[in-house]
């Protein structure tokens, strides 16, 4: 009996908007950070207090959404179709939010969620290059919408990659001994193997700190803030902008995903993966 009374005030309790806050990630993107947030904390802490939608419901709903913008993109209706992706993309962020906040999330909704966003860029890019090439006869358009998609199945094709590298660098690495620093941190006067030091200035550290106290990830430009520009921003500029802005948009993430490899070969390299055996004889001479 009393877990029927436990069960019946559980469903009867009011969130809080700090309740949904505590459930952001600790880093995110800074479109997401200041540009969608806001709007979706509310509508995450309305949706929890008045509905029983569920994360699989609201992401399906962002799917139908997305694919709604992709057809105005089809039909040339720019406008209507980059507020379709934001509204899409807004209720994507939220699914997420009323699964941490409820504690119903599942495998199952991670993979949707994933899968859901990979059809939805994929669409968006494809009715985007096939309205606009229908309507000017340019074949930039075709490029435009084969490398958006491309480039988006590279970027998340290729984070989860350099994530199990970093795992098992650090699964095989030697065991540190107490009080000795992670050999991937640099200590404050370390130095570059061509001598220079390699103690931060400044200038980033305040930077870096402004980032972190808004929850902002250091990148300029991820996939989130690549789809924003292709989806959102150029459309509601005007075609004439789309090939320029989805181009230097691209080349952003390029060069982020560069920096990004390149850390990671510099992670891996500080920090040998060394196999574990299980008595000395196993190792070779």
């Amino acid at each position: 009996m009393r877990s029927l009374w436990v069960a019946i005030l559980e469903g009867m309790r009011a969130y809080s908007l700090n309740d949904v806050h505590a459930t952001r990630k600790r880093k995110d993107s800074w479109w997401t950070v200041f540009l969608v947030d806001p709007v979706a904390c509310r509508l995450t802490l309305l949706i929890a207090n008045h509905t029983d939608v569920t994360p699989n419901g609201l992401t399906r709903l962002s799917l139908v959404l997305g694919l709604a913008a992709a057809a105005c993109f089809a039909s040339g209706q720019l406008v209507a179709g980059a507020a379709l992706f934001y509204v899409s993309f807004t209720v994507d962020c939220m699914d997420g939010k009323i699964a941490r906040l409820r504690e119903t999330g599942t495998a199952f909704g991670l993979w949707l969620d994933y899968v859901g966003d990979r059809i939805r860029v994929v669409c968006c890019a494809a009715g985007l290059a096939f309205g606009q090439y229908g309507e000017t006869g340019d074949i930039a358009f075709i490029l435009l919408g084969a490398g958006v998609a491309v480039l988006d199945l590279f970027r998340y094709v290729n984070a989860p990659q350099m994530k199990r590298v970093r795992e098992a660098v650090r699964e095989n690495r030697p065991e540190r001994p107490p009080g000795v620093p992670s050999p991937d941190r640099y200590p404050p006067d370390a130095v570059s193997p061509d001598r220079r030091p390699l103690r931060r200035l400044p200038l980033r550290r305040r930077a870096g700190r402004f980032l972190a106290r808004h929850r902002v990830r250091s990148h300029l430009i991820s996939g989130i803030e690549f789809h924003a520009a292709v989806f959102v921003v150029g459309p509601l500029i005007g075609s004439a902008a789309l090939v320029p802005i989805a181009t230097g948009a691209g080349v952003l993430l390029l060069l982020n995903e560069i920096v990004l490899i390149y850390r990671m070969w510099l992670f891996a390299r500080a920090t040998p993966a060394v196999p574990r055996s299980e008595s000395p004889q196993r190792v070779p001479v």
